[in-house]
């Protein structure tokens, strides 16, 4: 992208009123974000959903004079920035109607990650909750997973710190611009996020923190992913409405349930009740419900001569020794145990290389 068309991006994007949803609209129909600059008020009140309310700024020069000044902080400062139409913009987000058109990064994670997971949750968490990220991230290491958050207290905090401590990429959604932290607890955290992931948002820096912001940093949360998981909320909170926009946008949506009637768990617990989201208690529900492959990301490794088995591991392995590849219900079946176990079980061994997974929720012995 060019610097004259960046600027015209920018231009746009800081008319008030105006929105990433009409902007497009516009660039469609003019072919280039300058082209939308140069058209008459006529002109434009011709395009639908175009009146004189989102053209109450349209002509007023100091837009571009702002823009000037934040593109020279780009520049300034490296970001990288992508529009909604270039090749390094993230590809789900483009699906999206309301979609940012333009996005800036500080950092050096990538979007073209394959697996990329969205977790989401109450500030106040629970020392149990913590325990689950570190071994529900623990577990999805092997598929080198981009990990996506807000950056904020609680869940959000815990899910960057135990992507980090595995060395998997991660996405620290912001509120505000990338000359600033907040909260400003977490600059601890702020080299290593930029070093092993990167720090993404669509505000300027000109646009001081406000919590008014989280709604629209939500729906980058929501669409950058391939599915968001909520593990802790109360009945109301930040979390629920990033949900409601990816149940919106047709992504996965799960939740870890908790006990009724427990403050924290009334918004996970509501979300499944209303099947807007799945349950899901462990990682290998989430791979196996997403359908991820580990022996698409593990190396081949020698087998060992001796692997130790748990009597329930024991078990599957006679079954499938006996009858060849199989699929997960009827192993579950067979083996007498519930599935969520087996998923668990099978999960294990596919890590210690006995079994592998095939295409159709199959499995059969490495």
């Amino acid at each position: 992208m060019s610097q004259e068309e960046l600027h015209a991006y920018l231009t746009l994007q800081h008319i008030p009123n105006l929105g990433d949803t009409s902007i497009k609209r516009l660039v469609h129909r003019f072919e280039s974000p300058q082209n939308v600059l140069r058209q008459s008020k006529a002109v434009l009140l011709n395009i639908e959903g175009i009146g004189e309310y989102k053209l109450k700024e349209f002509f007023n020069k100091e837009h571009a004079l702002e823009a000037e000044k934040e593109l020279e902080f780009i520049e300034e400062n490296k970001f990288e920035y992508s529009c909604y139409q270039d090749e390094n913009y993230p590809d789900r987000l483009k699906h999206c109607i309301d979609g940012p058109i333009l996005l800036f990064k500080r950092g050096k994670a990538a979007y073209n990650n394959p697996k990329i997971l969205s977790i989401v949750g109450t500030r106040k968490v629970t020392t149990h909750a913590i325990d689950f990220i570190k071994k529900f991230i623990e577990d999805l290491a092997p598929l080198n997973p981009l990990i996506v958050s807000g950056f904020a207290y609680g869940v959000d905090i815990a899910a960057h710190r135990a992507a980090l401590d595995h060395g998997l990429d991660t996405l620290a959604v912001v509120a505000h611009g990338l000359n600033q932290i907040y909260p400003k607890v977490h600059i601890k955290y702020e080299q290593a996020v930029e070093n092993q992931g990167a720090f993404v948002t669509d505000f300027w820096s000109s646009d001081n923190f406000d919590r008014t912001n989280f709604l629209r940093r939500n729906r980058i949360i929501a669409g950058i992913s391939e599915a968001t998981v909520v593990i802790e909320s109360a009945e109301k909170g930040g979390s629920l409405v990033t949900a409601d926009i990816a149940h919106s946008y047709n992504r996965d949506v799960f939740a870890v349930p908790g006990r009724p009637g427990d403050s924290q768990s009334l918004g996970c617990n509501n979300l499944i009740k209303t099947q807007k989201a799945q349950l899901i208690t462990s990682a290998a529900d989430l791979i196996y419900l997403l359908n991820w492959q580990l022996d698409e990301v593990l190396k081949p490794v020698q087998k060992q001569l001796f692997v130790e088995l748990t009597e329930e591991e024991k078990l599957i392995w006679r079954f499938l020794r006996d009858a060849g590849k199989e699929q997960l219900d009827l192993i579950a079946l067979h083996c007498k145990m519930p599935t969520f176990k087996v998923v668990s079980l099978l999960l294990n061994m596919e890590l210690k290389g006995v079994v592998r997974s095939l295409p159709g929720k199959q499995f059969e012995l490495a």
